[in-house]
């Protein structure tokens, strides 16, 4: 009897070590690799039945046993499979169901896969199979497009990257040619006849000049570089034919230039139906056209081939002259306390524009009692100007110094004009939601949240966003080599602005730097970026962004953003 007894023991400790150790292996029946195994298959004999297929909970089964592993496991290599395969029957059932849910359902644990395992070999994966949902199933081209390129950008080394590029490139052509038939629609001969011609406006140095067409409605326009004619005696010329538009008697004349770019830009009625407008010039290198919206304009930007003549300046300083190279060793001076930051580094930045945003009949955010995001965003400029004269020592230069109106192009412009080394853009966050609150720095590029996309609509003031626009941009990013550098100062401003609130306030939240395109820091030709420095719709940050000390505090934390990023510019060099 005793014998047996002792027996049954061993069983019973042989049975708990066995358990104790596939636990520790993670190989037991609630491990996530047995668990993963299991809800395998189901799924599989899910798709191999068709009797399955016909009811939904053999559908919702599955998942259930892949949540299980998300739920235990979260860090684990199987919750990313999870995740994913539940998205893919998700995705499966809605051939079924044809409820828009289920692809919502497959969106999210998609989402969850691209955002929270960003280094699983299964996260670029996840962002395509986003855009084929949106691509295949919801037949939203737009929203497919910007879910593609963001395999493009956050999964630049990602095995889906070459299938997303094609898709990009497929869809650029299908959304081109609505966007066209849109344009041709919304452009066709109102009761008065075609579209006018409003105003043609322009910029200029000898270096760069912008040239900008005014129209009453978005038109179809095409643009041709002729080559110049000694015989005829014609120069190099631009021209750009505007379909479906008229001249007005204020239009139909020469407007004279002689920039040393341009002679002279004209506008005509070519045809009956069409306008043709002309820039004759004498040297230029490159060009750029691309349009904007509410209203419709057409700009055109042209700069001189090589560098950019040197700015004359009033004195010669100390900073810019060689020194020659010295053999052994220095004894260490007293170090010029009076010199500027500038001067100490090489004056690789002189040159500043801040650009406080809206003004005059814009008010950007607007509230009662007024309360105006232009008059805020104009007093942080003029703090934040003293303190970069004094602190670092370079030139600044506010494309507003007042309460007046400048469209968007104009701001641009001023900071090309005057041969800026940075620009930096002021405004007001604001939002429906009165909790949502932070600070937040962009730098222009293809918005990759819906949020941005919100924001650059709302500081763009316009709700249309067609995909020409979307495509303007993206050529001019491949033409603009300042992205990097904007990203650099962007972070180095955000970071400098946060922690300068965190040091006077108890609370103080970062929503990061973000990608998106506004329109003021389109055919930026230095380092640009657009500082949203809270919401005026937040109670709190309201009230902060109303005192003269917050806005202290943050003309200060941008001060030494900018002071990083020049220091970061000696170091590299």
């Amino acid at each position: 009897m005793k014998t047996k007894i002792n027996y049954i023991l061993i069983l019973v400790l042989a049975a708990v070590f066995s358990a104790g150790g596939a636990e520790v292996s993670g190989k037991t029946s609630t491990g996530p690799e047995s668990l993963l195994k299991k809800a395998d298959k189901c799924r599989m004999s899910l798709y191999r039945s068709a009797k399955k297929k016909k009811y939904r909970h053999n559908w919702l089964l599955c998942i259930s046993r892949y949540k299980k592993i998300t739920a235990r496991y979260p860090k684990s290599d199987q919750a990313a499979w999870a995740l994913y395969h539940s998205a893919r029957i998700y995705t499966s059932l809605y051939a079924y169901s044809r409820r828009s849910g289920d692809l919502d359902e497959a969106v999210g644990f998609y989402k969850r896969v691209a955002d929270k395992y960003k280094d699983h070999r299964l996260a670029d994966d996840a962002q395509y199979r986003i855009g084929e949902i949106y691509y295949k199933y919801k037949k939203d081209l737009p929203h497919a497009y910007v879910e593609f390129l963001k395999v493009d950008i956050k999964f630049p080394s990602g095995d889906m990257r070459p299938k997303a590029r094609k898709m990009l490139d497929k869809l650029a052509v299908t959304l081109g040619k609505r966007d066209e038939k849109k344009t041709l629609k919304k452009s066709g001969p109102s009761k008065s006849g075609a579209i006018a011609v409003k105003d043609i406006r322009h910029w200029s140095t000898p270096n760069y000049t912008r040239v900008v067409f005014d129209l009453e409605k978005p038109v179809k326009y095409k643009h041709h570089l002729l080559k110049a004619d000694p015989g005829s005696k014609k120069p190099r010329r631009l021209y750009l034919d505007l379909d479906g538009a008229h001249v007005t008697p204020r239009t139909e004349k020469q407007i004279s230039i002689k920039d040393g770019l341009l002679k002279r830009a004209r506008a005509a009625q070519y045809t009956k139906d069409a306008v043709r407008v002309v820039l004759d010039m004498e040297s230029i290198g490159g060009y750029k056209v691309f349009h904007l919206h509410d209203p419709f304009r057409i700009v055109v930007d042209v700069r001189r081939n090589g560098k950019p003549k040197p700015r004359a300046e009033k004195k010669a300083k100390p900073a810019l002259k060689k020194r020659p190279v010295r053999k052994g060793y220095r004894k260490a001076e007293i170090p010029d306390r009076t010199a500027s930051l500038a001067k100490q580094l090489g004056l690789n930045v002189r040159r500043i524009v801040i650009d406080p945003g809206h003004g005059g009949k814009d008010p950007g955010c607007n509230l009662r009692g007024g309360i105006k995001e232009k008059n805020i965003v104009l007093s942080i400029a003029r703090r934040l100007a003293k303190k970069i004269k004094e602190k670092i020592g370079c030139e600044v230069v506010l494309t507003r110094n007042k309460d007046i109106f400048i469209s968007l192009e104009r701001r641009t412009a001023i900071a090309n004009i005057k041969k800026a080394d940075l620009f930096v853009s002021l405004h007001i966050n604001a939002h429906k939601n009165k909790n949502i609150w932070g600070l937040e720095t962009y730098f222009l590029n293809m918005a990759t949240d819906e949020r941005a996309v919100m924001v650059a609509a709302r500081e763009n003031a316009t709700s249309e966003k067609n995909i020409s626009d979307l495509q303007t941009i993206l050529n001019d990013l491949m033409l603009n080599t300042k992205i990097h550098e904007s990203s650099r100062l962007a972070h180095e401003v955000q970071k400098g602005m946060v922690s300068r609130i965190k040091k006077s306030y108890k609370k103080a939240k970062s929503l990061g730097v973000k990608q998106a395109p506004f329109y003021v820091l389109i055919g930026a030709q230095m380092p640009a970026i657009l500082v949203e420095t809270g919401f005026l719709t937040n109670p709190t940050e309201k009230k902060r962004l109303m005192s003269k000390r917050y806005q202290e505090n943050v003309a200060e934390g941008i001060c030494s953003g900018i002071s990083a990023y020049i220091k970061s510019i000696d170091q590299a060099g």
